[in-house]
Formats: C-alpha cells, sequence, structure tokens
C-alpha cells in the first residue's frame, strides 16, 4: 500500500519476555514495524497482544528483550515518554473525563503542562474542530458525557492525532463504530500511512485486517507465531495460526427441515414505544436462533429491552408458550424467564471484582440461599461449577474474581447467570464482542445447544457474518420498524444491508 523501504523500520522489537507472577505473558517475542505501514496484530484473548502494546507504550516494564525505536536502542518508562518519543495508543477502553469539554479532552496533555491559568478556550476549541472535522461530525464544545459511545471513541482517536505521533496503537477501534464511523476511520488510516506515520492496528475482525493492512504478524501463548504480507495469506490461515488448529466449524448446524417446529414459544405483538419503535410484532419458534439486524441506532437493543421492560413506556402484547403476560418491570421478566444479556458485559453484565459463583448466582439468589435469606456459600459454588462445567467456562476455580478471566470466558459467566434462573427465552445483545475466535465458536455452539434443548434464543449482532452462520431466521430492523424477514438461500449480507438501509416499503414504492 505504501511506498517506503522493505529494509526500514522505525520499530524493532526481539525477543522480549515479561512475567507477571507465575503467569509468562510474553516468551520471547519478535516484531517489526516498517515506516509508513498498518500493521495488524492478531490473536485470542491472553495471546499477549496487550502486553506488547502496554510495553511499547510505557505501561509495563519488560523482563527481557530489546527495543529500537529509529534504529536506536529505547526503554520506555511510561507513557509520557511514549508521548514523548511520538507514540500514540488509543484503548479500546474509552479513557475520557466525562464532565469536560471535548476539546479539553483532545489537548489533556497540553493543557497538563500549561502553567497558565487562563486557557484560550476559542482557540482550543477551533483546533480540536479542524481535528475532528476529519473523523465525524462532532461539537468540540459539548461536554464528554453527552456523546455516544462511538463518538466518544472517535475523541480518543482525534486526540492520539493532536500527539504529532509516528507510530500510532489503534486497539479494536472500530468495536463501538458504526459502518460509516468504521469506513471513515479506515479512509484515515490509509491517509496517515501515505503520510509516513506506521500503525499497528488491533482487531477480531479477519475483514477489516484484510481490507486495510499490509501486514499481520500473530501471536498465541504469548509466543511469535507469524508474520505474513496480507496480500499472500487468507483469514483462514491467519485464523489457524492464532488457534494452533483449524477451525472450520466457526458456526454450528443449522436446524434441519425435518427439526422445525410449528410450536411458539415467544409471540410479540403490536410492540410501540413512542420515540424509539412501533408496530413490532415477530414470532420465535420452538428450536431456532432468531436474529435482529439493523445499523446502529435502528432501534435493535431498544425492542427487546421493551420486550423486558427495562426501558421506556410500551404497548402491545407479548405471549410465552401461548400465555398473555403482564411485565411491568424486569423483576417480572426475570420470573416469566425472560432474560436480557446486555452488549456491555463490563457495565452492566458482570461484577468485575466479585467471584465467579457470586456472578452466576446474581439474578437467582432465592435458589442458593438458605431458608434464612443467607447465601448458601456450598450451594452458590455447586451452581457456578455445573453451570460452569455445561458452558466449558476455563477458570482456576469458581471463587476467582470474574476480572481474572479473558473476554471470552466473561462472557460464559454471563451466560451462566442467564442459565441460573432456568430461562424460556435468552435475548443476547452483541454476545461475541471482543472475544476471541476459539471463544466465538464455542458460544455459538452453547447457544445452538441451548435451543435445541427447547430455550428460546434471540441475537443480536452488528457482524453480519455472525447472524448468518449462527441464526435459522433474521429480522431486519430499520428506523424502528422491521423492514424485512430474511432466511435459507435470502440471508446473505447484501440482502441484509438493502433491508438495513434501503429498506422495503422504500424498495417496493421506487
Amino acid at each position: 500500500m505504501s511506498g517506503h523501504a522493505e529494509n526500514d523500520p522505525i520499530l524493532k522489537i526481539t525477543g522480549l519476555t515479561k512475567s507477571f507472577g507465575p503467569v509468562k505473558a510474553l516468551r520471547g517475542v519478535d516484531f517489526e514495524l516498517r515506516r509508513g505501514e498498518i500493521h495488524a496484530i492478531a490473536g485470542e484473548n491472553g495471546a499477549g497482544k496487550s502486553t506488547l502494546m502496554n510495553i511499547i507504550d510505557g505501561i509495563h516494564r519488560p523482563d527481557g528483550g530489546s527495543m529500537l525505536l529509529d534504529g536506536k536502542p529505547v526503554s520506555i518508562t511510561s507513557p509520557a515518554m511514549a508521548q514523548q518519543l511520538g507514540i500514540g495508543f488509543v484503548h479500546q477502553e474509552i479513557a475520557l473525563c466525562p464532565d469536560v469539554s471535548v476539546a479539553e479532552n483532545i489537548f489533556m496533555s497540553v493543557t497538563n503542562t500549561t502553567r497558565s491559568l487562563l486557557m484560550d478556550y476559542a482557540t482550543l476549541e477551533r483546533k480540536a474542530g479542524e481535528i475532528l472535522g476529519q473523523l465525524g461530525d462532532i461539537d468540540p464544545s459539548v461536554l464528554v458525557r453527552t456523546l455516544s459511545i462511538s463518538q466518544q471513541q472517535l475523541v480518543e482517536i482525534a486526540k492520539a492525532l493532536t500527539l504529532d505521533c509516528r507510530v500510532l496503537i489503534l486497539d479494536e477501534p472500530t468495536a463501538a463504530l458504526t459502518e460509516r464511523e468504521a469506513q471513515i476511520l479506515f479512509g484515515i488510516m490509509r491517509k496517515l500511512a501515505s503520510q509516513g506515520i506506521s500503525i499497528i492496528y488491533i482487531s477480531h475482525r479477519m475483514v477489516e485486517i484484510f481490507q486495510n493492512c499490509d501486514r499481520v504478524t500473530v501471536l498465541r501463548d504469548g509466543q511469535y507465531i507469524a508474520t505474513k504480507n496480507v496480500a499472500e495469506t487468507t483469514p483462514g490461515e491467519v485464523v489457524s495460526a492464532m488457534v494452533g488448529r483449524v477451525i472450520d466449524n466457526l458456526y454450528p448446524a443449522k436446524l434441519g427441515d425435518n427439526e422445525r417446529s410449528d410450536e411458539i414459544i415467544l409471540d410479540v405483538r403490536n410492540l410501540t414505544e413512542r420515540t424509539r419503535f412501533r408496530d413490532i410484532s415477530f414470532q420465535l419458534r420452538k428450536g431456532e436462533i432468531l436474529g435482529l439486524a439493523g445499523l446502529i441506532g435502528a432501534g435493535r437493543s431498544e425492542i427487546v429491552k421493551g420486550i423486558c421492560r427495562l426501558e421506556g413506556e410500551v404497548t402491545g402484547e407479548v405471549r410465552l408458550h401461548g400465555q398473555p403476560l403482564q411485565i411491568a418491570h424486569y423483576g417480572d421478566s426475570i420470573s416469566e424467564g425472560i432474560v436480557y444479556l446486555s452488549e456491555d458485559r463490563k457495565g452492566d453484565g458482570l461484577f468485575l471484582d466479585m467471584s465467579i459463583a457470586s456472578n452466576v448466582a446474581a439474578l437467582s439468589v432465592e435458589q442458593v440461599a438458605s431458608r434464612l435469606g443467607i447465601i448458601d456459600e456450598q450451594r452458590e459454588t455447586a451452581q457456578a461449577e455445573l453451570l460452569g462445567s455445561r458452558l466449558n467456562l476455563k477458570c482456576a476455580h469458581v471463587g476467582q474474581p470474574v476480572s481474572a478471566l479473558s473476554g471470552g470466558n466473561q462472557q460464559k459467566v454471563a451466560i451462566a447467570k442467564m442459565l441460573s434462573v432456568n430461562p424460556k427465552v435468552i435475548f443476547l445483545d452483541e454476545p461475541t464482542r471482543g472475544v476471541d475466535v476459539g471463544a466465538k465458536a464455542e458460544i455459538h455452539r452453547i447457544l445452538r445447544d441451548l435451543a435445541r434443548g427447547g430455550v428460546g434464543i434471540i441475537v443480536i449482532s452488528s457482524e453480519l457474518p455472525e447472524l448468518i452462520g449462527v441464526c435459522d431466521r433474521v429480522l431486519v430492523v430499520r428506523e424502528g420498524r422491521i423492514s424485512g424477514e430474511v432466511s435459507g438461500d435470502e440471508m446473505t449480507e447484501d440482502r441484509i444491508m438493502y433491508l438495513a438501509s434501503i429498506g422495503e416499503e422504500r424498495a417496493l414504492a421506487s
């Protein structure tokens, strides 16, 4: 993509090692970043990607190995030093100050070094506006807490661009972005690369790596596996290198014609919420996995939260196994056996500092409590071990804090929490976001097993290959209405995107 000398690395890492207690996070890792290239780093959660980036950014110090920047040995002792050396890091976790303006966040490091008591806010906002103009339509004067997650992610990127960096690290930058915002970001990345800035790009999404990157380096279990030119490899080869085995069944087999049932588990009729969605009607049949597709902001999550009465003033009828339900709040929904797994597992789904067992029992306290209402730890542990083994949860013991687990295993704990109440219907919002390829395949298998076992499964996902791979039918939501349904051979990315962006009714009118 970029015409710089092949053998001209700006950053060269050799034999990097790092341990945290008994855990060897990096075992002799090599990595080379050329000038003006976009270089992807791929690997499952726990492969060592974050540790490597944190060493480049001065957050961690390596135990051994060497790092050359511009051909000179360097020891980076802090993120501030990394910034001075021209290294910018946009973390996956957003770390902005919510109660100050966008402009102040973007120039935070500049404002911190200015001794003046009087800030020139007009200049600050003008400069912030110039940078933001490349990324999207965001007002530099508004408070950060008024922005959506995707807009906050763009502010994080703008912040890095002000640092005049030569090396830009982007960690899962599109996880919270809309498709349109992601495409804008890719355009900016290519522009920066053409100007000689080197970009390290971390993503679980193979499509993004293959569309935008020059080379890809694969890490596995803290070890360097391979570096390949993207043009000379395939997504399948990269995934095999990441997991050390060929994953040819990322998606389990769908329902066969002989397995289809006419039995309706959930029947939703004319569900309406004044401002968010209207006239939503659909049925979920026994054994199937139903998908909800749509652009971000179309109303997918809002519809599901409306059914569970998590938010909004909702009218309409919901029937479970033919019986009309009276749900006033989420507690009623759980009692009826309808549960919702949030897309924000860290914010809404899990208590990260608490044990696995306590998390699993959070919705079903009465099942693990004694007659006096006190938690029976033996029951709590037994419940977590039973559900954990059913989901193939990898942990030292169920007394471990959830924060110690990989993203995929955290998601399994969140699913176990849902299963603890013996649900009849589970809504899963972005069930594999930020989860590595191996764990994705496992979660897809779990969902299929649950559906075959008679639990109603409805999946919301922004990843179209996931919806197509895992669902038997997909409903497409556009501007708060269901604009169409696809199944069988009609279930293609083109068809879903067409219904999501144009909609059937407009297509018929044209």
